[in-house]
C-alpha cells in the first residue's frame, strides 16, 4: 500500500483551513500534517513535517505566501515539497510571481473540490498545474517577466521530434497522463520524455519548460490581447 500524500495547509483564515482539512482528510490516500496561519509558520512546518504538498494562500500577515514559497523552493532540503498556490486573486501578477517564486501550481479558491483534490495529486506527482481558468496569456506574461536562462546555441536541436511534440503538449497544459493518452504511450514513457527535454533545455521545473516552449517557438505564443 502506497504512502498517503502529506498535505500542509497555510491560510490566515481558520475557517478556510478547517474546510480544506475536512476535504483533504475525507479523501483516501491523503492526510493533513499541519496548519499555518502565516508564511513564516508555513516554512517552519514544511521543514519539520516535510509534506508532499503545501496548499499556500498568497495574502497572509507577516511573511506572505509568495515569500514563503520562495523560501521553500530555495531550500535544498525541501526539494520534495511542492507548493500549490490557492487564492481568491487570479490577477496575472499573482500567477507570474507565484510561478517565479517556485510554485508548482496555481488554483483559485472557488475551484470545485474534485479539481482541488486532483490538483494535489498532480502536484504531488511532480507536475505543474494551472487553473483551467488561466490561459496562455498568463504564460506570455511569465515569458516577459521571468528570468529564463539562455539556451545553449544548439539545445533545441538536441530535442528529438518526439520530445518537441511532447514539450508542445506540456505547454498546452497536458499532464503526463494526458500526454500518454494522447500519444498512446505509457505514463512512464511520457514522464521520461518530459524529464529528458527539461534536462536538455536546462529547465528548472515544468512551469519553466512551458515558458521556454513559448519563448523558443516550440509552440506559438498567444496573439496580443488574446
Amino acid at each position: 500500500m502506497s504512502e498517503p500524500i502529506r498535505v500542509l495547509i497555510a491560510d490566515d483564515e481558520a475557517l478556510v483551513r478547517g474546510g480544506f482539512r475536512v476535504l483533504v482528510e475525507s479523501e483516501p490516500g491523503m492526510v493533513v500534517v499541519g496548519e499555518a496561519a502565516d508564511g513564516a509558520t508555513a516554512v517552519e512546518l514544511a521543514r519539520r513535517t516535510r509534506p508532499d504538498v503545501v496548499l499556500m494562500d498568497i495574502r497572509m500577515p507577516g511573511v506572505d505566501g509568495l515569500r514563503a514559497t520562495h523560501e521553500i523552493a530555495a531550500d535544498p532540503d525541501l526539494a520534495g515539497v511542492h507548493v500549490l498556490i490557492l487564492t481568491t486573486f487570479d490577477h496575472d501578477e499573482y500567477v507570474v510571481d507565484a510561478l517565479g517564486a517556485g510554485a508548482a501550481g496555481f488554483l483559485i479558491k472557488n475551484t470545485e473540490p474534485v479539481q482541488l483534490l486532483r490538483g494535489i495529486r498532480v502536484v504531488a506527482g511532480g507536475e505543474a498545474l494551472l487553473s483551467p481558468g488561466l490561459t496562455r496569456r498568463l504564460i506570455a506574461r511569465l515569458i516577459e517577466r521571468s528570468a529564463t536562462p539562455r539556451l545553449n546555441a544548439d539545445a533545441l536541436d538536441q530535442l528529438t521530434a518526439r520530445e518537441k511534440e511532447i514539450v508542445g503538449l506540456v505547454a498546452h497544459g497536458l499532464s503526463n497522463t494526458d500526454i500518454a493518452g494522447a500519444l498512446t504511450i505509457s505514463h512512464a514513457t511520457a514522464k521520461t520524455h518530459v524529464s529528458r527535454a527539461m534536462a536538455k533545455l536546462g529547465a528548472r521545473d515544468r512551469a519553466q519548460l512551458v515558458a521556454m516552449a513559448y519563448r523558443y517557438r516550440l509552440v506559438e505564443p498567444p496573439a496580443p490581447g488574446a
